[in-house]
């Protein structure tokens, strides 16, 4: 476990199944985790619409007044949608965009002027998606797609600081948990369908949400100094092929 003592981090979407358990991480990891969602509740710091800006001034203003200070941020909360180009409405897309791709550049935008004093990281949670297409995630093609980009732009201004803000993003194939339940559920055949996804990947199982937490940490982390601007899968091989 990569060592975050002393260190503030902003995790969003952190009553999600990765969210969760990126809290966890962070805490164990010596940091002080602020844990944001939706809508307030057991183990949430703060109520943050990410599609919202004016939540975001709010919650950084907060965390100056209460901390001084932030070291990291997280942007974990995101949503998917399975469907065509053909078969996905205009309004699933801007949802899809808003939230996945809308709502990382709002916390990176807001997050800059106090990650920027001391130097800090911003890690971005993508998905192999945003690396390889699917024929049914048109829309969740884009936004990780686009987040990949934004990422690399956002590491590039952070480089040019001193001290750094370093910007990555993580790619996670499927991960076991409340997203994948629901991909299955929705599916023809249940079972023929966590099959597949299992097939899928050369290592024959889905990803845990705590080796995608573990990854994070690391790059919130002081050993990973000189990594900026990358797209790291976590994918049991998938983009090898």
């Amino acid at each position: 476990m990569a060592d975050l003592t002393g260190k503030v981090v902003l995790v969003t979407g952190a009553a999600g199944t990765i969210g969760t358990a990126l809290v966890a991480a962070i805490r164990r990891a010596a940091a002080t985790a602020l844990a944001t969602d939706l809508t307030s509740g057991k183990g949430i710091d703060h109520a943050l619409d990410v599609t919202a800006e004016a939540d975001w001034v709010r919650v950084i203003a907060e965390i100056e007044r209460r901390h001084g200070r932030l070291d990291g941020l997280v942007n974990a909360a995101g949503i998917v949608a399975l469907a065509s180009v053909e078969d996905t409405d205009f309004a699933t897309w801007r949802r899809v965009l808003s939230v996945n791709l809308d709502g990382a550049f709002l916390g990176c935008k807001h997050s800059f002027p106090l990650l920027k004093r001391n130097g800090g990281s911003i890690v971005n949670v993508s998905s192999v998606s945003g690396l390889v297409g699917g024929h049914n995630l048109a829309a969740y093609n884009a936004s990780k797609g686009g987040l990949s980009l934004l990422t690399k732009s956002v590491a590039l201004h952070g480089a040019r600081l001193q001290p750094p803000v370093r910007c990555n993003a993580v790619c996670p194939a499927f991960v076991e948990g409340a997203m994948v339940e629901e991909i299955v559920r929705t599916a023809r055949n249940p079972e023929a369908a966590r099959q597949r996804l299992d097939a899928d990947i050369p290592l024959r199982r889905l990803g845990r949400p705590d080796e995608v937490a573990d990854l994070c940490v690391y790059l919130l982390s002081d050993e990973s100094a000189f990594i900026t601007g990358a797209d790291l899968p976590i994918d049991g091989g998938l983009t090898a092929r």
